[in-house]
């Protein structure tokens, strides 16, 4: 007997008080179709990515093909040996990239040849048949051809192990059909490749080799699928694994028996006539018509993709039809009409209930907001925990619940306000047997015995078959509609499963000929060689991280979102800083009252007239009439000058003049105050030179203050050079963070875990775009400064260039260095900007140079990257400094991004914890 492909010993991983995986030990056999069998949250997808490496080690081992996967260079030896296809649907794709673009993004990972890598995209996308679609965005893929794609993107190196986490949950029967013909195929032609699988279907689980039964992070039983059958004494798998589940999981459990319904006169509780729903020139339902009888089990099948989903939020008022009507008990769904939604209870595809909240303050909520009243809410909250066993849950938080009772509070929810209809989409996806049967059991006692119509979507024939009635959708249009039983007669098969898929494909919903033969003949396939799999990890690759230059860039082009806050963001902040910052003072008012009516005293007074920073307005003639006018706002100086004003300046006496400032906004008075002493100080000196005989001519020596730099001292001056400084801190520093953050939220990561991408490679791939964005950036900045502006540059171009550059790469190092530590985009966007604006405001020289800062304040400028850009901008253009002027601070600016880039390496990590 071969080894096996993998071997796990006592292995054990939590996610803090949660037990994924609790000392479990199993042997993968070499060669075979390995069905890891289990509904959601039992640890499959745990296992999956230990034994793919993406996820740390906690305890216990893990060996795969013959080598430990805690140690790092088995990690990278392997890795190109192994593909990894994450849990749901096109996970592993980027969205806004074609299909030929994200086959092209995988075959550059692994170091292919653009001749290896057509040769490779042809073969699989005709194998799968998603030739026709290699330009289409994954993202407007259908479900099926989502995992066909996904497969593709993991198949294009030759894996020695493939791995596929739940790849056909939320897949219709068809393309799960199509998907199972497309790996067989694949084996046909590599029968030595081992096929890890994990899946909620037991239909599927009877096709493969070898199974694997989980529970509670425990090993339940392994064999062969007859060797399980005949250890349960079970028909099927499903019946199989509900006797292999402990005795307090399926204690209780019963067969579901449904009573007939006896469908009631009068009028449907649903009907839709020619509903039709585009967006754009799109049409995602068209003509739709059905009734549902009131009671009624109502089951809506379809392929991925058909129109499901949009035609149950159009029944429940969710969204507006194009065209067609909907009613509810014969009166017109309006969705704008509240009182047709609260005769509807809607469940949505995924948990869409408040994770944070406890199941009793998510009922309490619910109940509020249909208006409920105090004792009703209290009432129905009791009621509703008692009837679905959450009594034990009562208190927890929702996002802590399993699955099955997760939703089961999703169920009560929806009927908290006791609806006559009830809209379920797809509600026990990844529900195992136990808890999907304990979930129907509901169902039915809401249809029997309360009369709730129930409208419910589902990929499980089981499911469908207990409905009273089902209909079959594709392409946005209902094409049948009856019993289970009349439609799998009007077909001749035996089960529903085979006539759904007999009804798909004569609507014409194949992908495409998916048959075996078609993947390649064993000529056909160029086999890599282990060892230069091997070595291609072994050294850094221009190629990987160029591919992720490319794919940054083609989806930032592609995202509208982006693309504009790149670009457009940091020009309307340039441009509304630069005037709302602005510390000139012009135009100041002022009016005086003259109790001297000298020529000397007009003298004084025509000499603030005669300056463009003062304004005059009419003499109010009282002291008390300039105080009221300044009270209001509309006087800024108020001037009083005394009797006898001439009469002492001519004699050498003391001269006094009241001045009077708003001091409200203390900057503007501040200024205002200069601009007053300047005046009277400029009166007094010309007075003199033109009163020589005076006793107040001035002896010895003189002083003259004159402006260096910005003679006119206008802020713009300044603040034109210095806002770009601070803008191209925060706007990339914010778009690289993001680019990380939101690979991690949305699961991409994980195809940097389990490629052979370096982290180097990931980082300065990823960088490069942004790098260039800033640029771009930079260019426009600072031609709006000199033109719109008009702050001239009078030194070195070269040296803002060279400058630019730099500060670009410290930027976005900084970014990284954001991303690396966050886990979420929001959580990025406020880092990054928080992060960079307050010791950039503070610290690097904007309000004052950082060579007069103290302490703590002094450090933090010196270690920050816009005080010295700061330094090279101001400088080349107030002060005409050139490129040696500046040349130190570019020195230390440039030890910014390695700095910045060293510690992004150590805090990046090649598994996710």
């Amino acid at each position: 007997m071969s080894a096996p492909v993998v071997s796990v010993t006592d292995l054990r991983h939590r996610y803090g008080s949660a037990v994924a995986l609790d000392g479990l030990s199993v042997d993968v056999p070499a060669g075979r179709m390995v069905g890891l069998l289990g509904p959601d949250g039992v640890g499959k997808s745990t296992l999956l990515g230990l034994i793919a490496g993406a996820r740390i080690l906690q305890s216990g081992q893990v060996s795969v093909m013959g080598g430990d996967m805690a140690d790092r260079r088995h990690r990278e030896r392997t890795g190109p040996r192994i593909a990894y296809m994450p849990q749901g649907l096109g996970k592993n794709l980027y969205a806004e990239l074609s299909v030929f673009e994200n086959l092209t993004f995988f075959g550059q990972l692994f170091g292919q040849s653009r001749a290896e890598r057509r040769e490779r995209i042809e073969r699989l996308t005709g194998a799968t048949g998603l030739g026709p679609f290699l330009d289409r965005p994954a993202g407007k893929l259908s479900g099926g051809m989502k995992q066909k794609l996904g497969l593709c993107c993991a198949l294009i190196h030759d894996p020695d192990l493939l791995i596929l986490d739940e790849p056909t949950t939320g897949v219709d029967p068809l393309s799960r059909r199509q998907f199972w013909e497309l790996i067989d195929g694949i084996r046909t032609v590599r029968p030595a490749m081992s096929v890890l699988v994990s899946t909620a279907y037991m239909d599927e689980a009877g096709e493969f080799d070898w199974l694997i039964a989980m529970n509670a992070g425990q090993v339940l039983a392994r064999g062969s699928p007859a060797d399980l059958l005949a250890q349960t004494g079970a028909q099927t798998m499903e019946a199989a694994f509900v006797k292999l589940l402990p005795e307090a999981l399926r204690a209780g459990h019963l067969e579901i028996e449904i009573p007939p319904f006896r469908p009631a006169d009068g009028t449907p509780a649903i009907s839709a006539r020619g509903l039709t729903k585009r967006f754009g020139d799109f049409t995602a339902v068209k003509d739709v018509s059905f009734e549902i009888q009131p009671g009624e089990i109502f089951g809506f099948l379809g392929s991925n993709g058909c129109g499901k989903t949009t035609t149950m939020k159009m029944l429940t008022g969710l969204l507006q039809p194009s065209g067609g009507k909907a009613e509810v008990f014969g009166k017109p769904v309006d969705a704008a009409d509240m009182s047709v939604r609260e005769r509807v209870g809607f469940m949505s595809q995924s948990f869409s209930l408040y994770g944070e909240l406890t199941v009793y303050e998510n009922l309490t909520l619910h109940g509020r907001l249909f208006h409920l009243g105090s004792a009703l809410i209290a009432e129905r909250t009791d009621a509703l925990i008692a009837q679905f066993g959450l009594a034990d849950y009562a208190h927890a938080a929702a996002v802590s619940l399993p699955l099955g009772i997760r939703q089961r509070l999703s169920l009560a929810v929806s009927i908290v306000h006791e609806p006559e209809i009830l809209i379920l989409d797809e509600p026990t996806s990844g529900v195992d047997p136990v808890a999907r049967d304990q979930f129907w059991e509901h169902l039915i006692d809401l249809s029997r015995n309360q009369g709730v119509t129930i409208f419910i979507s589902t990929h499980f024939m089981s499911e469908a078959m207990r409905c009273d009635r089902i209909s079959f959708m594709h392409a946005g249009q209902v094409m049948v509609y009856d019993t289970p039983a009349a439609l799998v007669a009007a077909k001749g098969v035996k089960t529903l499963e085979e006539a759904f898929i007999l009804y798909m494909e004569e609507a014409g919903a194949g992908d495409g000929d998916v048959a075996g033969e078609r993947i390649a003949s064993s000529a056909d396939v160029v086999e890599t060689p282990a060892n230069a799999r091997e070595n291609e990890v072994s050294r850094f690759s221009f190629t990987r991280a160029f591919a992720y230059t490319v794919r940054e860039l083609t989806e930032v082009r592609r995202d509208p979102v982006r693309l504009l806050f790149a670009f457009a963001g940091s020009i309307i902040l340039l441009l509304i800083m630069a005037f709302g910052m602005n510390q000139d003072v012009d135009e100041v008012t002022f009016a005086v009252v003259d109790f001297d009516q000298t020529p000397d005293s007009r003298a004084y007074l025509a000499s603030y007239s005669g300056s463009r920073y003062f304004t005059e307005v009419p003499n109010l003639g009282s002291p008390e009439a300039l105080s009221q006018r300044m009270q209001e706002g509309g006087l800024s100086v108020g001037l009083q000058i005394p009797s006898g004003f001439g009469r002492s300046l001519r004699q050498g006496e003391m001269v006094e003049v009241l001045a009077q400032i708003d001091g409200a906004n203390p900057a503007r008075a501040a200024t205002i105050e200069s601009y007053v002493n300047g005046v009277h100080n400029t009166f007094l000196r010309d007075w003199q030179i033109e009163n020589p005989a005076s006793a107040t001519t001035p002896a010895g020596v003189t002083q003259e203050t004159r402006m260096v730099y910005n003679p006119t001292s206008e802020s713009l001056m300044t603040m034109g050079p210095s806002i770009p400084a601070m803008l191209l801190i925060m706007f990339p520093a914010i778009l690289m963070a993001v680019s990380i953050a939101r690979e991690k939220e949305i699961g991409t990561i994980t195809n940097f875990y389990v490629t052979p991408t370096r982290r180097a490679e990931f980082l300065l791939g990823k960088q490069l775009p942004y790098v260039a964005i800033a640029m771009v950036n930079f260019m426009m900045l600072y031609l709006l400064v000199v033109t719109m502006l008009q702050v001239p540059l009078q030194g070195s171009l070269l040296a803002l260039l060279i400058g630019g550059v730099l500060y670009a790469f410290a930027a976005t190092g900084y970014g990284l260095l954001i991303s690396t530590l966050t886990k979420s985009q929001v959580t990025a966007v406020f880092a990054a900007a928080i992060l960079s604006m307050l010791p950039t405001m503070s610290f690097s020289g904007l309000i004052q140079p950082v060579s007069t800062l103290e302490g703590g304040a002094r450090v933090m400028g010196s270690f920050w990257p816009t005080t010295y850009f700061m330094q090279i901008s101001v400088g080349t253009f107030t002060k005409g400094l050139t490129l040696g002027d500046v040349r130190n601070d570019l020195i230390i600016l440039a030890a910014f991004f390695p700095a910045f880039f060293g510690l992004s390496l150590l805090a990046l990590k090649k598994q996710e914890k």
